[in-house]
Protein backbone atom coordinates (compact mmCIF):
# COMPACT_ATOMS: atom_id res chain seq x y z
CA UNK A 1 0.00 0.00 0.00
CA UNK A 2 1.05 3.48 -0.94
CA UNK A 3 1.46 5.71 2.24
CA UNK A 4 -1.13 8.13 2.48
CA UNK A 5 0.96 11.97 2.98
CA UNK A 6 0.82 14.12 5.68
CA UNK A 7 -2.67 15.98 6.83
CA UNK A 8 -1.29 19.96 5.61
CA UNK A 9 -2.10 21.58 9.32
CA UNK A 10 -5.75 23.62 9.68
CA UNK A 11 -5.02 27.54 9.13
CA UNK A 12 -5.92 29.07 12.53
CA UNK A 13 -9.97 30.53 12.38
CA UNK A 14 -10.02 34.57 12.26
CA UNK A 15 -10.83 35.36 15.21
CA UNK A 16 -14.28 36.73 16.16
CA UNK A 17 -15.65 39.88 15.51
CA UNK A 18 -15.98 42.04 18.74
CA UNK A 19 -19.58 43.28 19.18
CA UNK A 20 -19.94 46.92 19.68
CA UNK A 21 -20.49 47.93 22.81
CA UNK A 22 -23.54 49.63 23.28
CA UNK A 23 -23.78 52.95 24.52
CA UNK A 24 -25.01 53.19 28.40
CA UNK A 25 -28.38 54.53 28.69
CA UNK A 26 -27.82 58.23 29.64
CA UNK A 27 -27.87 58.50 33.14
CA UNK A 28 -30.49 61.52 33.39
CA UNK A 29 -33.30 61.04 34.89
CA UNK A 30 -36.61 61.55 32.77
CA UNK A 31 -38.49 63.51 35.56
CA UNK A 32 -35.65 66.09 36.04
CA UNK A 33 -35.56 66.47 31.98
CA UNK A 34 -39.45 66.72 32.35
CA UNK A 35 -39.10 69.66 34.52
CA UNK A 36 -35.79 71.21 32.94
CA UNK A 37 -38.25 71.33 29.75
CA UNK A 38 -41.05 73.07 31.66
CA UNK A 39 -38.92 75.67 33.09
CA UNK A 40 -37.35 76.36 29.31
CA UNK A 41 -41.17 76.86 28.59
CA UNK A 42 -41.83 79.33 31.21
CA UNK A 43 -39.33 81.75 29.23
CA UNK A 44 -41.75 81.83 26.37
CA UNK A 45 -44.92 82.63 28.58
CA UNK A 46 -45.40 86.93 28.59
CA UNK A 47 -44.48 88.41 32.05
CA UNK A 48 -47.66 89.73 32.66
CA UNK A 49 -49.69 86.17 32.52
CA UNK A 50 -46.72 84.83 34.49
CA UNK A 51 -47.51 86.94 37.31
CA UNK A 52 -51.10 86.78 36.60
CA UNK A 53 -51.00 82.78 37.05
CA UNK A 54 -48.40 83.08 39.83
CA UNK A 55 -50.53 85.43 41.88
CA UNK A 56 -54.16 83.28 41.42
CA UNK A 57 -52.00 80.20 42.58
CA UNK A 58 -50.56 81.65 45.89
CA UNK A 59 -53.90 83.06 46.56
CA UNK A 60 -55.11 80.21 48.65
CA UNK A 61 -51.95 80.74 51.03
CA UNK A 62 -52.76 84.48 51.62
CA UNK A 63 -56.12 84.54 52.26
CA UNK A 64 -55.72 81.53 54.34
CA UNK A 65 -52.60 83.16 56.49
CA UNK A 66 -53.92 86.65 56.58
CA UNK A 67 -57.61 85.00 57.99
CA UNK A 68 -55.58 83.37 60.36
CA UNK A 69 -53.26 85.77 61.50
CA UNK A 70 -56.18 88.28 62.37
CA UNK A 71 -58.27 85.70 64.18
CA UNK A 72 -55.41 84.30 66.02
CA UNK A 73 -54.33 88.31 67.41
CA UNK A 74 -56.86 88.00 70.03
CA UNK A 75 -56.03 84.67 71.34
CA UNK A 76 -52.51 85.86 71.27
CA UNK A 77 -53.35 88.64 73.44
CA UNK A 78 -55.23 86.48 75.75
CA UNK A 79 -52.05 84.01 76.11
CA UNK A 80 -50.02 87.39 76.91
CA UNK A 81 -52.45 88.63 79.47
CA UNK A 82 -52.42 85.31 80.82
CA UNK A 83 -48.66 84.97 80.93
CA UNK A 84 -48.67 87.84 82.87
CA UNK A 85 -50.87 87.35 85.93
CA UNK A 86 -48.88 87.10 87.99
CA UNK A 87 -48.15 91.28 87.48
CA UNK A 88 -51.32 91.26 89.22
CA UNK A 89 -50.19 89.78 92.62
CA UNK A 90 -48.84 93.25 93.58
CA UNK A 91 -52.43 94.87 94.30
CA UNK A 92 -52.51 91.87 96.94
CA UNK A 93 -48.49 92.82 98.21
CA UNK A 94 -49.97 96.44 98.20
CA UNK A 95 -53.06 95.63 100.49
CA UNK A 96 -50.52 93.11 102.83
CA UNK A 97 -48.07 96.90 103.18
CA UNK A 98 -50.97 98.64 104.12
CA UNK A 99 -52.39 96.23 106.72
CA UNK A 100 -48.82 95.56 107.73
CA UNK A 101 -47.94 99.28 108.62
CA UNK A 102 -51.71 100.00 110.10
CA UNK A 103 -51.08 97.11 112.45
CA UNK A 104 -47.82 99.05 113.61
CA UNK A 105 -49.66 101.69 114.33
CA UNK A 106 -51.94 100.32 116.69
CA UNK A 107 -49.40 97.95 118.60
CA UNK A 108 -48.09 99.72 121.21
CA UNK A 109 -45.42 97.19 121.82
CA UNK A 110 -44.25 98.32 118.16
CA UNK A 111 -40.76 100.35 117.82
CA UNK A 112 -40.64 103.44 115.92
CA UNK A 113 -38.30 101.50 113.81
CA UNK A 114 -40.76 99.04 112.87
CA UNK A 115 -43.46 101.40 112.22
CA UNK A 116 -41.19 103.38 109.94
CA UNK A 117 -40.03 101.07 108.03
CA UNK A 118 -43.57 99.59 107.48
CA UNK A 119 -44.61 103.08 106.51
CA UNK A 120 -41.98 103.17 103.97
CA UNK A 121 -43.00 99.85 102.79
CA UNK A 122 -46.36 100.90 102.19
CA UNK A 123 -45.21 104.27 100.43
CA UNK A 124 -43.21 102.27 98.12
CA UNK A 125 -45.75 99.93 96.79
CA UNK A 126 -48.50 103.23 96.60
CA UNK A 127 -45.65 105.10 94.81
CA UNK A 128 -44.41 103.28 91.68
CA UNK A 129 -47.26 102.75 89.75
CA UNK A 130 -45.39 100.57 86.85
CA UNK A 131 -45.73 97.95 89.37
CA UNK A 132 -49.57 97.36 88.82
CA UNK A 133 -50.65 95.75 85.60
CA UNK A 134 -53.32 97.42 83.70
CA UNK A 135 -54.00 99.52 86.03
CA UNK A 136 -55.32 101.91 84.02
CA UNK A 137 -58.35 99.37 83.31
CA UNK A 138 -58.61 98.05 86.68
CA UNK A 139 -59.50 101.90 88.19
CA UNK A 140 -62.58 102.06 86.02
CA UNK A 141 -63.95 98.73 87.33
CA UNK A 142 -64.63 100.71 90.66
CA UNK A 143 -64.36 104.15 92.42
CA UNK A 144 -60.80 102.72 93.87
CA UNK A 145 -57.93 104.58 92.72
CA UNK A 146 -53.96 104.36 93.09
CA UNK A 147 -54.05 107.86 93.46
CA UNK A 148 -56.00 108.30 96.32
CA UNK A 149 -54.70 105.88 98.27
CA UNK A 150 -51.28 107.69 97.97
CA UNK A 151 -52.65 110.45 99.21
CA UNK A 152 -54.51 108.99 102.26
CA UNK A 153 -51.54 107.24 102.83
CA UNK A 154 -49.50 110.97 102.95
CA UNK A 155 -51.74 112.15 105.73
CA UNK A 156 -50.31 109.13 108.11
CA UNK A 157 -52.92 109.04 110.48
CA UNK A 158 -54.82 106.03 111.78
CA UNK A 159 -57.80 106.50 110.12
CA UNK A 160 -56.76 107.72 106.98
CA UNK A 161 -54.53 104.68 106.78
CA UNK A 162 -57.75 102.30 107.67
CA UNK A 163 -59.18 104.18 104.53
CA UNK A 164 -56.22 103.33 102.71
CA UNK A 165 -56.23 100.01 103.56
CA UNK A 166 -59.64 99.91 102.68
CA UNK A 167 -59.60 101.01 99.38
CA UNK A 168 -56.67 99.08 98.58
CA UNK A 169 -58.63 95.79 99.23
CA UNK A 170 -61.23 97.19 96.40
CA UNK A 171 -58.77 98.01 94.24
CA UNK A 172 -57.67 94.61 94.47
CA UNK A 173 -61.49 93.58 94.43
CA UNK A 174 -61.78 95.55 90.98
CA UNK A 175 -58.76 93.50 89.59
CA UNK A 176 -60.44 90.03 89.97
CA UNK A 177 -63.20 91.99 88.11
CA UNK A 178 -60.93 92.94 85.65
CA UNK A 179 -59.45 89.39 85.09
CA UNK A 180 -63.08 87.95 85.29
CA UNK A 181 -63.74 90.26 82.36
CA UNK A 182 -60.46 89.26 80.47
CA UNK A 183 -61.33 85.74 80.42
CA UNK A 184 -64.97 86.43 79.43
CA UNK A 185 -63.51 88.16 76.58
CA UNK A 186 -60.28 85.94 75.68
CA UNK A 187 -63.52 82.98 75.84
CA UNK A 188 -65.47 85.08 72.87
CA UNK A 189 -62.32 85.47 70.80
CA UNK A 190 -61.35 81.88 70.81
CA UNK A 191 -64.72 81.17 69.54
CA UNK A 192 -64.34 84.26 67.21
CA UNK A 193 -60.93 82.05 65.57
CA UNK A 194 -62.94 78.94 65.66
CA UNK A 195 -64.98 80.66 63.70
CA UNK A 196 -62.36 82.42 61.58
CA UNK A 197 -60.45 78.93 61.15
CA UNK A 198 -63.91 77.25 59.55
CA UNK A 199 -64.77 80.07 57.33
CA UNK A 200 -60.96 80.33 55.87
CA UNK A 201 -61.82 76.16 55.69
CA UNK A 202 -64.59 77.20 53.73
CA UNK A 203 -63.68 79.81 51.82
CA UNK A 204 -60.00 78.17 51.01
CA UNK A 205 -62.03 74.92 49.65
CA UNK A 206 -64.10 77.33 47.79
CA UNK A 207 -61.19 79.20 46.32
CA UNK A 208 -59.35 75.81 45.58
CA UNK A 209 -62.56 74.40 44.00
CA UNK A 210 -62.68 77.58 41.49
CA UNK A 211 -59.08 77.91 40.71
CA UNK A 212 -59.65 74.25 39.73
CA UNK A 213 -62.04 75.28 37.59
CA UNK A 214 -60.98 77.65 35.60
CA UNK A 215 -57.77 75.48 35.43
CA UNK A 216 -60.42 73.07 33.76
CA UNK A 217 -61.60 75.51 31.87
CA UNK A 218 -58.93 76.76 30.39
CA UNK A 219 -57.69 73.08 29.31
CA UNK A 220 -60.58 72.50 27.43
CA UNK A 221 -60.70 76.32 25.98
CA UNK A 222 -56.98 75.31 24.77
CA UNK A 223 -58.27 71.81 23.47
CA UNK A 224 -60.73 72.74 21.71
CA UNK A 225 -58.83 75.48 20.43
CA UNK A 226 -56.38 73.23 19.28
CA UNK A 227 -59.09 70.62 17.75
CA UNK A 228 -60.18 74.02 15.45
CA UNK A 229 -57.10 74.28 14.77
CA UNK A 230 -56.71 70.36 13.44
CA UNK A 231 -59.69 70.55 12.04
CA UNK A 232 -58.72 73.80 9.84
CA UNK A 233 -55.77 72.05 8.96
CA UNK A 234 -57.43 68.85 8.12
CA UNK A 235 -59.54 71.08 5.63
CA UNK A 236 -57.18 72.68 4.34
CA UNK A 237 -55.31 69.72 3.26
CA UNK A 238 -59.00 68.49 2.38
CA UNK A 239 -59.32 71.59 -0.28
CA UNK A 240 -55.62 71.55 -1.53
CA UNK A 241 -56.56 67.46 -2.51
CA UNK A 242 -59.35 68.26 -4.07
CA UNK A 243 -57.95 71.36 -6.22
CA UNK A 244 -54.98 69.30 -7.45
CA UNK A 245 -56.52 66.06 -8.30
CA UNK A 246 -58.00 68.21 -11.58
CA UNK A 247 -54.43 69.17 -12.88
CA UNK A 248 -53.03 66.08 -11.90
CA UNK A 249 -55.81 63.83 -13.89
CA UNK A 250 -55.27 66.80 -16.75
CA UNK A 251 -51.40 66.23 -16.65
CA UNK A 252 -51.55 62.49 -16.89
CA UNK A 253 -54.39 62.87 -20.03
CA UNK A 254 -51.55 65.31 -21.65
CA UNK A 255 -48.55 63.16 -20.92
CA UNK A 256 -50.55 59.98 -22.51
CA UNK A 257 -51.39 61.91 -25.40
CA UNK A 258 -47.68 63.31 -25.77
CA UNK A 259 -46.61 59.62 -26.27
CA UNK A 260 -48.87 59.44 -29.28
CA UNK A 261 -48.87 62.61 -31.17
CA UNK A 262 -45.93 62.58 -33.64
CA UNK A 263 -46.93 66.38 -35.24
CA UNK A 264 -44.42 69.32 -33.86
CA UNK A 265 -47.40 71.47 -33.68
CA UNK A 266 -49.63 69.15 -31.78
CA UNK A 267 -46.75 68.32 -29.52
CA UNK A 268 -46.06 71.82 -28.74
CA UNK A 269 -49.79 72.92 -27.86
CA UNK A 270 -49.27 69.57 -25.36
CA UNK A 271 -46.38 70.68 -23.82
CA UNK A 272 -48.03 74.47 -23.12
CA UNK A 273 -51.02 72.79 -21.59
CA UNK A 274 -48.89 70.41 -19.55
CA UNK A 275 -46.72 73.65 -18.30
CA UNK A 276 -49.89 75.50 -17.42
CA UNK A 277 -51.45 72.39 -15.40
CA UNK A 278 -47.88 72.15 -13.55
CA UNK A 279 -48.21 75.62 -12.80
CA UNK A 280 -51.35 75.25 -11.33
CA UNK A 281 -50.24 72.43 -9.09
CA UNK A 282 -47.68 74.68 -7.84
CA UNK A 283 -49.84 77.48 -7.29
CA UNK A 284 -52.48 74.93 -5.06
CA UNK A 285 -49.74 73.11 -3.28
CA UNK A 286 -47.99 75.34 -1.79
CA UNK A 287 -47.65 74.10 1.72
CA UNK A 288 -46.72 77.47 3.42
CA UNK A 289 -49.73 79.37 2.31
CA UNK A 290 -52.25 76.62 2.26
CA UNK A 291 -54.08 79.28 5.21
CA UNK A 292 -54.46 82.05 2.48
CA UNK A 293 -55.13 79.72 0.15
CA UNK A 294 -58.35 77.83 1.49
CA UNK A 295 -59.28 79.12 4.38
CA UNK A 296 -58.22 82.86 5.01
CA UNK A 297 -57.93 83.67 1.03
CA UNK A 298 -55.39 85.93 0.31
CA UNK A 299 -55.74 87.37 -3.08
CA UNK A 300 -53.01 88.24 -5.83
CA UNK A 301 -54.41 90.43 -7.59
CA UNK A 302 -53.74 91.44 -10.90
CA UNK A 303 -55.86 93.25 -13.88
CA UNK A 304 -56.28 90.13 -16.36
CA UNK A 305 -58.70 89.54 -19.02
CA UNK A 306 -61.22 87.13 -17.59
CA UNK A 307 -61.66 85.15 -20.95
CA UNK A 308 -58.43 83.60 -20.11
CA UNK A 309 -59.86 81.92 -17.34
CA UNK A 310 -62.57 80.38 -19.15
CA UNK A 311 -60.58 79.43 -22.05
CA UNK A 312 -59.91 75.88 -20.61
CA UNK A 313 -63.45 75.01 -18.86
CA UNK A 314 -64.57 72.13 -19.61
CA UNK A 315 -61.02 70.32 -20.40
CA UNK A 316 -62.07 69.62 -24.52
CA UNK A 317 -65.40 67.48 -23.04
CA UNK A 318 -68.18 67.89 -25.41
CA UNK A 319 -71.12 68.63 -23.03
CA UNK A 320 -69.13 72.12 -21.96
CA UNK A 321 -70.04 74.89 -24.18
CA UNK A 322 -68.56 78.37 -24.00
CA UNK A 323 -69.85 81.41 -24.85
CA UNK A 324 -67.31 84.26 -23.83
CA UNK A 325 -67.51 88.36 -25.24
CA UNK A 326 -65.75 89.51 -28.27
CA UNK A 327 -64.19 92.35 -26.08
CA UNK A 328 -61.58 91.77 -23.56
CA UNK A 329 -63.41 92.01 -19.74
CA UNK A 330 -60.58 93.13 -17.98
CA UNK A 331 -60.92 93.20 -14.38
CA UNK A 332 -58.65 92.81 -11.14
CA UNK A 333 -58.86 89.50 -9.91
CA UNK A 334 -56.51 86.61 -8.68
CA UNK A 335 -56.63 84.69 -12.18
CA UNK A 336 -55.78 81.27 -10.65
CA UNK A 337 -58.82 81.77 -7.64
CA UNK A 338 -61.21 82.99 -11.07
CA UNK A 339 -60.05 79.13 -12.72
CA UNK A 340 -60.49 77.26 -9.92
CA UNK A 341 -64.30 78.41 -9.42
CA UNK A 342 -65.09 78.00 -13.09
CA UNK A 343 -63.84 74.29 -12.86
CA UNK A 344 -65.48 73.81 -9.61
CA UNK A 345 -68.49 74.98 -10.82
CA UNK A 346 -68.49 73.17 -14.37
CA UNK A 347 -67.09 70.05 -12.81
CA UNK A 348 -70.39 70.06 -10.19
CA UNK A 349 -72.89 70.25 -13.70
CA UNK A 350 -70.93 67.33 -15.31
CA UNK A 351 -71.06 65.13 -11.80
CA UNK A 352 -74.79 66.31 -10.91
CA UNK A 353 -76.26 65.64 -14.77
CA UNK A 354 -76.21 63.99 -17.95
CA UNK A 355 -76.94 67.05 -20.19
CA UNK A 356 -75.20 70.02 -21.45
CA UNK A 357 -73.46 72.79 -19.52
CA UNK A 358 -73.37 76.38 -20.67
CA UNK A 359 -70.28 78.58 -19.13
CA UNK A 360 -70.76 82.39 -20.19
CA UNK A 361 -69.05 85.63 -19.38
CA UNK A 362 -70.74 88.80 -18.84
CA UNK A 363 -71.63 92.18 -17.16
CA UNK A 364 -73.90 92.83 -15.04
CA UNK A 365 -74.71 96.20 -13.24
CA UNK A 366 -70.84 97.19 -14.10
CA UNK A 367 -69.67 93.97 -12.31
CA UNK A 368 -68.27 90.77 -14.25
CA UNK A 369 -70.69 87.61 -14.05
CA UNK A 370 -69.69 84.09 -14.54
CA UNK A 371 -72.76 81.77 -14.86
CA UNK A 372 -72.54 77.90 -15.46
CA UNK A 373 -76.02 76.57 -16.37
CA UNK A 374 -76.68 73.03 -16.17
CA UNK A 375 -80.02 71.09 -17.79
CA UNK A 376 -80.24 68.86 -14.59
CA UNK A 377 -83.26 69.05 -11.70
CA UNK A 378 -81.75 71.63 -9.43
CA UNK A 379 -81.20 71.63 -6.30
CA UNK A 380 -83.72 71.72 -3.58
CA UNK A 381 -84.66 75.01 -2.15
CA UNK A 382 -83.73 73.98 1.41
CA UNK A 383 -80.66 73.10 0.43
CA UNK A 384 -79.28 75.73 -1.82
CA UNK A 385 -77.63 77.40 0.99
CA UNK A 386 -76.31 74.18 2.89
CA UNK A 387 -74.69 73.01 0.00
CA UNK A 388 -71.83 75.57 0.30
CA UNK A 389 -70.98 74.57 3.38
CA UNK A 390 -67.85 71.93 3.80
CA UNK A 391 -68.10 68.42 3.19
CA UNK A 392 -71.99 68.78 2.09
CA UNK A 393 -72.94 67.42 -0.94
CA UNK A 394 -75.89 67.77 -3.51
CA UNK A 395 -78.88 65.11 -2.92
CA UNK A 396 -77.61 63.33 -6.03
CA UNK A 397 -74.56 62.42 -8.23
CA UNK A 398 -73.07 60.78 -11.20
CA UNK A 399 -69.64 60.71 -8.90
CA UNK A 400 -68.55 60.50 -5.68
CA UNK A 401 -67.58 63.81 -4.09
CA UNK A 402 -65.69 65.50 -1.08
CA UNK A 403 -68.73 68.25 -0.67
CA UNK A 404 -65.78 70.84 -0.86
CA UNK A 405 -65.93 72.94 -4.02
CA UNK A 406 -68.78 74.79 -3.97
CA UNK A 407 -67.46 76.28 -0.82
CA UNK A 408 -64.54 76.88 -2.49
CA UNK A 409 -66.10 79.25 -4.88
CA UNK A 410 -67.70 80.92 -2.22
CA UNK A 411 -64.67 81.37 -0.33
CA UNK A 412 -63.03 82.40 -3.65
CA UNK A 413 -66.03 84.26 -4.55
CA UNK A 414 -66.68 86.60 -1.23
CA UNK A 415 -62.87 87.57 -1.64
CA UNK A 416 -63.15 89.43 -4.63
CA UNK A 417 -65.57 91.25 -3.20
CA UNK A 418 -68.55 89.86 -5.06
CA UNK A 419 -70.75 86.05 -3.99
CA UNK A 420 -72.08 82.66 -5.85
CA UNK A 421 -75.43 82.10 -5.73
CA UNK A 422 -77.86 79.35 -7.40
CA UNK A 423 -80.77 80.17 -9.37
CA UNK A 424 -83.72 78.08 -10.80
CA UNK A 425 -83.46 78.50 -14.65
CA UNK A 426 -86.73 80.74 -15.47
CA UNK A 427 -86.98 79.63 -19.10
CA UNK A 428 -86.77 75.84 -18.68
CA UNK A 429 -85.00 73.36 -16.81
CA UNK A 430 -81.82 73.42 -15.36
CA UNK A 431 -80.01 74.96 -12.35
CA UNK A 432 -77.51 78.26 -12.59
CA UNK A 433 -74.53 78.94 -10.77
CA UNK A 434 -73.64 82.60 -10.66
CA UNK A 435 -70.89 83.97 -9.56
CA UNK A 436 -70.52 87.64 -9.38
CA UNK A 437 -66.96 89.69 -8.40
CA UNK A 438 -66.54 92.72 -7.27
CA UNK A 439 -63.74 94.70 -5.87
CA UNK A 440 -61.59 92.67 -3.34
CA UNK A 441 -60.97 93.47 0.20
CA UNK A 442 -57.70 95.31 0.36
CA UNK A 443 -56.99 93.58 4.05
CA UNK A 444 -57.05 90.69 2.27
CA UNK A 445 -55.44 90.97 -1.15
CA UNK A 446 -52.01 91.36 -2.24
CA UNK A 447 -51.67 93.74 -5.03
CA UNK A 448 -49.30 92.53 -8.06
CA UNK A 449 -48.16 94.68 -10.75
Amino acid sequence: MTPSSPRSPTPPAPPAPTPPIAAPPSSAPRGLTHWLHQLHLLHTVPRGVLLREVCLAALPLLLSFSLLTLSALPAFHAIQVGRGRQGFYSYQVLVQDIQAYRIALMDHQASPQDRREAYQRALSSTRTPGQFVALREIETFGDATLNHINQLMGTNTLQSVGQAAQEASLLNAQTNSYLSFVASRNVQALGVMRLALLGTAVLTGFLSMALIGRALWLWRAERERQLRRDARQREALSMASHELRRPLQKLLLLSDLLRQVECPEERQQLLTQIEESAAQIASRADLSRLNDLYLDVTLKLACRDLRSALHGAGSGNTRVRVHLPDAPLTWLVDIDRVRQMVENLVENALKYTFGPVEVTLDMQDGQPRIQVRDFGEGVPVSLQERVFMPFERGPRGLVQGQGLGLSLVRRYARAHGGDVTLIKCPEGPGMVAAVTLGHPDSALASTRL
